[in-house]
């Protein structure tokens, strides 16, 4: 570069242009330099968050992009802050904050970390207010699935009865109807056990397996007749009360195209009918016995009435529901292992005399057997290659069972903590206190809340108040 360049551009320095003659040189400087809040882009000043001995820094912008939340409120945050240090400190968990701190940074996008339980997390973004609707958001994602409030119908009457059958936990009648729910769906469970022995069973189907000992036995054995008359008696007894419940129950819910379709209320439905269907064919005898038989079998679908009264078939349910895609990814690659290691040990087994693999589908259930190993023992390979291929089949079955299940496993406690939640609020309500004694020195995670923040136990004052506390897993 030549001297006539460099002092072309330093008179064009020069030459900038200047508000007024009596300005100084100083003046001048100080409008030409830029400040601290437009190299920071108009971001504000930074601020410095210390989370349990971990420090984060970021922009004052970027926080008060959300001013209801916790960080986004000058007010509220300013009660954490260390003068001493010039920083805000929270004793929170440390992990959980970087997924908060991202939550700011892009514009709403809430992502749990992976190492961070979800109840943990949950805590976490109700302590720093980013909002519920962000968080059920959150568990949609992740395959939650979210309580609707329950309707109640709007007639006092209606209500009473309602809450008299569907809710156990409001009165003592309703615990007492439910007990006696119970107690006659184990009954007709039992009779419909008891009925099929063979005593009882060759009387009326004298061809039946196990007949063989009671070929002499006629109807007009008094005994036994007078007992399949009990059987018959005690049937109509439960399929008596069941009709009733349903019935009932049906007449005083708020909404019955959503009763009728509710799965547990199909189930109770299922176990009725099948009675009213036979009843008109024992007196005609024009269907065939296999047809019967069917429709007798449908029958055991009263176990599943339980569900209704049972907590932890409930969080079953739940936890299959939530666990579709799980389920569904670990059948997939069981049909794959299936149609694989049958084909594979019905070639390796062709040379053999002795072999019981006839065709691929044949190898079907040999294939689903050794996969979940079970091992019948039925089929077995003969070759040397067979059974090197019914090794690999055994050891891949294990390992493809084994991948889903700690996801299962996981949505299965937290539903089981939630129904623990829910049961201690109950208790709370009607004034229980809960039902372990924790010592001092046990370490509680504050007050726990469901995922959406729908549900919390909060801590009483101190002044000889009792304190419901439900026990959590401290934050890693």
């Amino acid at each position: 570069m030549d001297e006539e360049e460099i002092n072309s551009g330093l008179n064009h320095i020069g030459e900038q242009p200047t508000p007024s003659a009596g300005l100084s040189r100083n003046s001048m400087t100080l409008i030409t330099k830029p400040t601290s809040r437009e190299e920071n882009g108009n971001k504000g000043r930074r601020i410095i968050i210390n989370v349990s001995g971990l420090r984060f820094e970021t922009y004052e912008k970027t926080l008060s992009q959300f001013p209801a939340t916790l960080l986004g409120c000058a007010a509220k945050r300013d009660f954490y802050f260390d003068s001493e240090n010039n920083e805000y400190f929270f004793d929170r968990n440390r992990s959980s904050f970087e997924a908060i701190l991202f939550f700011y940074q892009s514009n709403g996008k809430l992502v749990r970390p992976s190492g961070v339980p979800f109840n943990v997390f949950a805590e976490e973004v109700r302590f720093f207010e980013l909002g519920k609707e962000y968080l059920q958001r959150l568990e949609v994602d992740e395959g939650y699935i979210a309580e609707e409030k329950p309707k109640m119908p709007a007639n006092q009457t209606q209500r009473k009865i309602w809450e008299l059958f569907e809710y156990p936990d409001s009165s003592l009648p309703a615990r007492f109807v439910a007990l006696w729910s119970v107690s006659v769906i184990l009954l007709s469970i039992i009779v419909f056990c008891l009925e099929t022995l063979p005593r009882y069973r060759c009387v009326e189907y004298p061809q039946g397996p196990g007949c063989e000992k009671y070929q002499n036995v006629t109807t007009s054995d008094t005994k036994t007749s007078g007992k399949n008359d009990v059987w018959f008696i005690i049937e109509v007894l439960c399929i008596t009360w069941f009709t009733v419940e349903y019935v009932v129950r049906l007449l005083s819910s708020p909404q019955k195209l959503v009763f009728i379709r509710t799965f547990l209320n199909i189930i109770d439905l299922v176990a009725i009918l099948p009675y009213y269907i036979t009843l008109p064919m024992n007196e005609t005898r024009v269907t065939s016995l296999a047809v019967l038989r069917v429709i007798r079998l449908v029958r055991v679908f009263r176990i599943f009435k339980l569900s209704r009264h049972s907590k932890g078939l409930q969080v079953l349910g739940y936890t299959l529901r939530s666990s579709s895609r799980e389920l569904a990814m670990l059948i997939f690659f069981l049909m794959i292992g299936v149609v694989l290691f049958a084909s594979a040990v019905f070639y390796a087994e062709q040379d053999s005399k002795e072999t019981k693999f006839s065709s691929i589908p044949d190898a079907f259930w040999w294939a689903v057997v050794t996969m979940t190993t079970v091992g019948y023992g039925d089929m077995t390979p003969r070759t040397f290659g067979g059974k090197i291929v019914g090794s690999i089949c055994a050891i891949s079955g294990v390992l493809t069972i084994a991948l889903p299940v700690p996801v299962i496993v996981s949505n299965f406690n937290y539903f089981y903590k939630r129904e623990e939640l829910t049961q201690s609020l109950e208790m709370a309500e009607n004034g229980q206190c809960g039902t372990e004694i924790h010592e001092p020195n046990e370490a509680f995670n504050g007050p726990l809340i469901s995922p959406s923040g729908q549900m919390t136990v909060s801590s009483f004052d101190t002044l000889g108040t009792e304190e419901v506390r439900v026990k959590t897993e401290t934050p890693v």
